[in-house]
C-alpha cells in the first residue's frame, strides 16, 4: 500500500492536534510572561504584608483610613488579561484582531467576579475570529475613500456587541467552569491526591502534551488562587526542575556512551536554563524512566502539599532561579526541599533502572542517544537547537545541504535580512539566530541582519526565512516571495556555513 507524502506528514492525529492546541495556548501566555512576572514582584514587595508595604501601590487602606486601588488589583484583574486576549486575537487575526479580542474581553471581565483569565483565553481568539468572518463579507465591495470608515466603524460596532455577549452570557459561564475547575483541585488537595497529577503532567511532558493543561488550567486557575493566598502550588506542578535533574544525574554517573558524556551539559541546560526538553531524549531511550519522573514529580508535588508552598507567579522557564524568584516569601523551605526531594527520589529510581541494564547497554554501545532526540523532534513537532546539540558529532558528519533549487534562488536576490522562524518564535529559533549571527559577524559581515520571529508574524518583507524541514511549508504561506532553507536542527546546520560563503561570494560587507 502507498503511502503520499502528505499522509506521511501527519503523523499522531490526536497527538498532534492536542500539541496544535497546547502551542496555541502557549502563544497567547508565554510573550506575556514578564507582565506575569511584574505583578509577581509588585504583590511580593508592596502589599500589606510585604517587605515594603506602600498603601497607593499595594492597594491596601492608608493608616488615615483612605482607601486605595494600588497596582496590584487592577494588573491581575484588568492588565493581564487583555494582554492575553490581545495576543491571542493578533494570532488569529492581527492587529484588528487582538483590538476587537480586547474590546469582547473587557465585558467578560467586568461581567465576572474573579480574574478572567480562562474568559481571556476563549474570548479573545473567538472575537478576532468572529471579525474575521464580518470582513469577508464586504471584502472587495467597499466604495474608494470609505474603507477606512468601515473598517473602524464595523469594528467597534462588533466589539460593543461582543463585550456584551460576554459581560451577559459569556462571563457567567466561564466564571461557572472556572469555579468548578477551582473545586476540582481543592478536592483534590484536601484528598491529598494532587500529586496524582504527575501521572499525567510527566508522561504529557515528554510527548509535549502538557501545554495545553498548563497554560490552560494550571497557570489560569494558579493566578487566582495567588491573588487570593499569595501563591499557588499549580504553578510547581509542571515546572519543578527536579525531576529531570535527577534523570541527568543517574546518566552522568551510571549512563554509558555519549549519552554520560552528554548528560552534564544537559544538566546545566535543564537545571539552570529551565529548558526541561534537554531529558526528554534520555527517557525515551529508556522508556522504564517515565516511572522516575512520574516518582519524582509526585514527591515534589507531595512536598509542596505538606508544606503548604508555592509560587507568586509562573515561573518561565523552569529554571530554578526562576523558581526561587517566584517563591512566596514563606516557601523558601518547601519549595527547596520539593526540588530536592523530587531529584533524589527520580535519582534513585534511575539509577536502579540504569545500573540493571548497564551490561546490556555497553554490549549495544551505549544505545541510541540520535534516535531519541529525532523521536523528540518529531514528538514536539518542530527542531530544538538545545536537543540537536546534543548529538553534534552525528549532525556534524551528515550532508544535506542547500539543494540545487535553493541555491539557484540565492543567486537571483541580494540577501540582507534573515530571519529564523519556529512555532513560538523563542527558543530554538533564537539560539538558531545567534548561531548564525555570529558566524556571519565572523566573517566581517555587518550589513545582514539576523532575527527571530513566530512563523504566524512572518511578513513577506524579509531575503531569507530559515526553518525546521516540518514548518517550511507554512513558512512559504507567511512569506511567499522569500527564499527559503530547511534545516533538520537549528544549532548545527552545516547549511550555515554554505549561506555565510553565498554572502561572501556575492561581496555583501
Amino acid at each position: 500500500m502507498t503511502t503520499t507524502s502528505a499522509e506521511a506528514k501527519r503523523p499522531g492525529g490526536a497527538r498532534v492536534a492536542v500539541q496544535r492546541f497546547g502551542t496555541f495556548l502557549s502563544g497567547m501566555i508565554m510573550p506575556n510572561i514578564a507582565a506575569f512576572i511584574a505583578w509577581g514582584f509588585i504583590t511580593a514587595l508592596f502589599i500589606q504584608v510585604g517587605p515594603f508595604p506602600i498603601p497607593e501601590i499595594g492597594g491596601f487602606p492608608s493608616p488615615d483610613g483612605t482607601e486605595n486601588v494600588g497596582l496590584v488589583g487592577p494588573m491581575i484583574t484588568y492588565l493581564l488579561p487583555l494582554l492575553i486576549a490581545n495576543m491571542g486575537g493578533r494570532m488569529v487575526y492581527d492587529t484588528r484582531g487582538g483590538v476587537v479580542g480586547t474590546i469582547a474581553t473587557v465585558g467578560v471581565i467586568v461581567g465576572a467576579g474573579i480574574p478572567m483569565f480562562i474568559g481571556a483565553m476563549i474570548m479573545g481568539p473567538l472575537a478576532a475570529w468572529v471579525m474575521k468572518q464580518v470582513d469577508r463579507l464586504w471584502e472587495g465591495k467597499i466604495k474608494a475613500g470609505f474603507e477606512m470608515l468601515v473598517n473602524n466603524f464595523s469594528a467597534g460596532i462588533v466589539g460593543m456587541l461582543l463585550a456584551l455577549v460576554g459581560f451577559y452570557a459569556f462571563a457567567p459561564a466561564v466564571t461557572a467552569i472556572s469555579n468548578g475547575l477551582e473545586a476540582a483541585v481543592n478536592w483534590l488537595v484536601l484528598a491529598g491526591l494532587l500529586p496524582l497529577v504527575s501521572i499525567l503532567v510527566e508522561p504529557g511532558k515528554v510527548l509535549f502534551l502538557n501545554n495545553a493543561i498548563n497554560h490552560g488550567v494550571f497557570t489560569p486557575l494558579g493566578i487566582q488562587q495567588s491573588e487570593e493566598q499569595g501563591k499557588s502550588i499549580l504553578f510547581l506542578i509542571e515546572a519543578n526542575p527536579g525531576p529531570g535533574l535527577g534523570i541527568l544525574l543517574a546518566f552522568a554517573i551510571f549512563g554509558v556512551g555519549l549519552a554520560r558524556a552528554s548528560a552534564p551539559g544537559a544538566i546545566i541546560i535543564q537545571f539552570f536554563g529551565g529548558i526541561h526538553e534537554i531529558y526528554f531524549p534520555y527517557v525515551l531511550m529508556k522508556p522504564l524512566l517515565i516511572i522516575a519522573a512520574i516518582a519524582g514529580g509526585m514527591t515534589g508535588v507531595a512536598t509542596n502539599v505538606i508544606f503548604g508552598s508555592g509560587l507568586r507567579a509562573p515561573a518561565a522557564p523552569g529554571s530554578i532561579i526562576a523558581v526561587l524568584l517566584q517563591t512566596a516569601s514563606d516557601s523558601y523551605v518547601g519549595v527547596i526541599l520539593s526540588v530536592v526531594f523530587a531529584a533524589t527520589v527520580s535519582f534513585v529510581i534511575s539509577a536502579i533502572i540504569l545500573r540493571a541494564s548497564r551490561r546490556r547497554d555497553l554490549e549495544l554501545g551505549g544505545g541510541d542517544l540520535a534516535a531519541a532526540v529525532a523521536q523528540t523532534e518529531a514528538n514536539k513537532g518542530k527542531s530544538s537547537n538545545v536537543l540537536s546539540g546534543l548529538q553534534a558529532e552525528g549532525v556534524a558528519a551528515g550532508g544535506g545541504l542547500v539543494s540545487e533549487g535553493e541555491q539557484a534562488a540565492f543567486d537571483h536576490k541580494p540577501i540582507h535580512s534573515i530571519v529564523f522562524a519556529c512555532d513560538a518564535g523563542m527558543g530554538s529559533s533564537a539560539m538558531g539566530a545567534t548561531v548564525l549571527r555570529n558566524k556571519i559577524k565572523k566573517a566581517g559581515i555587518d550589513s545582514v541582519t539576523v532575527t527571530n520571529k513566530a512563523i504566524a508574524n512572518l511578513a513577506d518583507d524579509v531575503d531569507l526565512v530559515i526553518t525546521h524541514q516540518d514548518l517550511t511549508e507554512r513558512a512559504k504561506l507567511q512569506s511567499p516571495g522569500a527564499l527559503h532553507v530547511s534545516v533538520e536542527n537549528f544549532m548545527n546546520s552545516p547549511k550555515y556555513d554554505e549561506i555565510v560563503n553565498l554572502l561572501e561570494s556575492e561581496g555583501v560587507r
